[in-house]
């Protein structure tokens, strides 16, 4: 049954809803082509079918919920709103939506549906696998909560590593001592801990040990307890390193293991480590896995296309 509806936005928000240029309003109109949609001022006017203005309205209330929840509604929140589950990106939960106060004040949050459900998953595991393409914040989220843990004094060191895959034989060309050597490859851990710690609290922090920054081949032979761990890139691990860093938990420890499987650097031959243990520990019920996707990615939405068209190629040469 054909009719027509009117949607009032609130003044302080319409800016913000609407977008520059009324870019959400486009990315909006794209899901929604049967229907004949248009604005004035802070009123939507809607036109078609009785059944999807409905739906329209009650995602319209969703992206509303979220502006006044973030003060904030970008292409990407609408694309994870439109999502079926997109209601529990703002849904009521037992964890509080604010992972911690990051420098001046800023409200570091999960963002996205399965960011959420990896900030709950570690409060229930010790140990959680997040696998995902670049830009889900598969890293950003569990430093924030290895933060988290740290301020909440759960536990008494943060320790983040990866592996330096590319650094082998080539690494004794690189200038200055190991450390300055190994920085390039820790530099995602650096960058994400800056927005999290004052810069002078942070270099105290790792001069003393609370923080802990290295490669994977410093693990090897420590028992890693009362603290928060995370092993970056684990999909450039081998399956004996991996085993090795998983082996390496003490009774009160909190893992985070992360990576993305179509950036795997290890030779071709020789499994990731990741992959391996992700198949290995599948029955493993005291173990989380999360696994995030284009709906998490919060880069520059072109970030998404990208991955997409990668995914579309691998997919048609998988057997060639």
């Amino acid at each position: 049954m054909e009719g027509s509806r009117k949607i009032l936005v609130k003044p302080t928000n319409s800016v913000e809803f609407f977008g520059i240029n009324n870019t959400n309003l486009k990315v909006l109109k794209k899901y929604f082509p049967q229907l004949k949609i248009a604005s004035r001022g802070n009123t939507l006017t809607l036109s078609g079918d009785d059944a999807v203005i409905d739906v329209f309205e009650q995602k319209i209330g969703l992206l509303l919920k979220h502006l006044e929840k973030y003060d904030s509604l970008s292409e990407n929140n609408i694309d994870n709103l439109m999502l079926e589950d997109g209601a529990s990106l703002i849904g009521a939960s037992n964890t509080s939506d604010v992972i911690i106060h990051g420098n001046g004040g800023n409200k570091i949050r999960a963002r996205t549906v399965n960011q959420k459900k990896l900030v709950e998953s570690i409060t229930k595991h010790d140990m959680v696998f997040a696998v995902g393409p670049a830009g889900t914040g598969k890293t950003y989220t569990a430093v924030a909560l290895a933060v988290r843990a740290l301020k909440a004094k759960e536990v008494k060191r943060i320790v983040l590593t990866r592996p330096a895959v590319e650094a082998g034989e080539n690494l004794g060309f690189l200038p200055g001592d190991l450390k300055e050597k190994l920085d390039p490859y820790l530099m995602p851990l650096y960058d994400a801990l800056r927005e999290m710690i004052p810069a002078e609290k942070l270099a105290e922090m790792i001069e003393y040990g609370v923080i802990e920054i290295a490669p994977l081949a410093f693990m090897r032979g420590r028992t890693l307890d009362k603290a928060f761990v995370i092993l970056d890139e684990g999909q450039n691990t081998t399956m004996m390193q991996m085993k090795m860093f998983l082996t390496r938990m003490g009774t009160t420890a909190k893992f985070i293991i992360t990576g993305d499987m179509s950036q795997i650097d290890l030779p071709s031959r020789q499994k990731s480590g990741l992959s391996f243990a992700l198949d290995t520990l599948k029955e493993v019920k005291e173990i989380g896995v999360i696994r995030l996707g284009q709906s998490d990615v919060v880069r520059n939405k072109l970030v998404t296309k990208i991955i997409e068209a990668y995914e579309k190629y691998d997919s048609k040469n998988i057997d060639k």
